[in-house]
């Protein structure tokens, strides 16, 4: 009989209050438990301090009915997981020997001496179910303690992952009695806004039963989260494939992948079935677009290279701008991010060019206000787009969206 669950992800830190790193885990983990059919209530945070992660722990273990914790199992004296809990429940931490022994044999074989503080990392509470670190040092726990279950897990996002696909998740999928599947696909979409995708949609989002449909905003663009429960893997792709199908009757224009695939990957498919190939002059972007593009397998036979020309001089001297030309546009304007798209096509030797030119702030330049940027396109062929867009934030935010909006035009300009 099915089981109804509800789960709290507890990830203990210091380092995640302070935003030195992002809590990713309480993100991956949240979507392995909605997979399996278990919700996720609440997300917390607690730095480490032996009270605070104690009051944290004594919270979820009252409204939880599986509380999952991340990190503070590691050597050092600030990580104090299991010094918290055990100022709850009174249990006993003892040394797993076998745990002990994979931590001994592991500096063995790095020919470096062990200090005495990595023997935490093999401490269990009494009676828990160890859960086998295959990728680091620290032992996992389960254990139940008054109606509740209890994960304990490190940090280190490659050893929780480990441990929750080889042990969590299936130890959930038991207790929860799951004889349904749970799946989850995302439709991507670029050159389309959030609001204008839901409005397009907005029928088949009230309507929405199984697949549920879930518009997204990203920073590469936008998508939409399909969810459906189902008896098997197969029906539930049936399922996707005929909503999928809906969506993309209305907005299909603007569709370009699934999953985890990026909009640079699909640029370089279409590239290579138009046995296209590109070559880039950038300047605002500084190398971001070609870096993305040759971070893709396959970009080798397709992109010819990238020219960062972001002094003047260069787009004088390399790109072959003339200089009584900057003079008469400026080198932050639609004429020159024109040559400069047909400048690197020719000396690159590709099919198409694509330029990047404008101001990333903060300071104006040539009379224009930052987030002021040109994209132009040039295709051997003698096709020609040149477009001026106005973004707003910082340096760096400039420069990534304006990346994005340059694979969108070219998304659009091979199509």
């Amino acid at each position: 009989m099915r089981k109804n669950l509800n789960a709290e992800i507890v990830a203990v830190g210091t380092e995640l209050l302070l935003g030195q790193i992002a809590n990713t885990n309480a993100q991956w983990i949240s979507e392995k438990l909605a997979s399996i059919g278990i919700n996720v209530h609440h997300h917390a945070v607690v730095g480490d301090n032996l009270r605070r992660v104690e009051e944290q722990f004594r919270i979820s273990g009252n409204r939880a009915d599986v509380v999952i914790v991340t990190g503070g199992l590691g050597p050092t004296e600030d990580d104090l997981t299991r010094e918290a809990f055990q100022q709850i429940t009174g249990m006993e931490i003892v040394e797993h020997e076998p745990a002990m022994k994979k931590i001994e044999a592991c500096f063995q074989k790095q020919k470096t001496a062990m200090t005495p503080n990595n023997r935490k990392q093999a401490r269990v509470f009494a009676g828990s179910d160890v859960i086998e670190n295959n990728t680091g040092m620290a032992s996992g726990m389960s254990l139940s303690y008054e109606g509740s279950t209890w994960f304990f897990l490190p940090g280190v996002p490659r050893e929780m992952k480990q441990m929750m696909t080889d042990s969590v998740l299936p130890h959930l999928q038991q207790l929860s009695g799951q004889e349904t599947v749970i799946k989850s696909t995302m439709l991507r979409f670029t050159g389309i806004g959030e609001s204008r995708l839901e409005h397009e949609l907005q029928d088949l989002i009230q309507k929405q039963t199984n697949p549920t449909i879930a518009p997204l905003a990203q920073n590469t663009g936008v998508a939409i989260r399909l969810t459906a429960k189902a008896a098997t893997d197969n029906e539930a792709a049936e399922l996707f494939e005929h909503t999928k199908q809906g969506i993309l009757g209305r907005v299909g224009d603007h569709f370009y992948g699934v999953d985890d695939q990026t909009l640079e990957e699909k640029v370089l498919a279409m590239l290579k079935e138009a046995n296209k190939s590109v070559g880039a002059a950038e300047s605002l972007t500084g190398g971001m677009f070609t870096d993305k593009l040759i971070a893709v397998p396959g970009a080798s036979e397709t992109c010819r290279g990238g020219i960062v020309c972001y002094d003047t001089n260069v787009k004088k001297n390399v790109l072959g701008i003339p200089e009584d030309f900057i003079w008469q546009y400026g080198t932050v304007s639609e004429e020159c991010a024109a040559a400069m798209a047909e400048n690197a096509s020719n000396l690159l030797n590709a099919d198409i060019g694509i330029s990047f030119t404008g101001v990333a702030g903060p300071d104006s330049i040539e009379g224009h206000e930052a987030g002021t940027v040109y994209i132009a396109l040039y295709d051997k062929s003698g096709k020609k787009l040149t477009r001026k867009f106005n973004f707003s934030g910082s340096r760096q935010a400039i420069r990534r969206r304006t990346t994005v909006k340059g694979y969108e035009l070219l998304f659009n300009f091979i199509k």
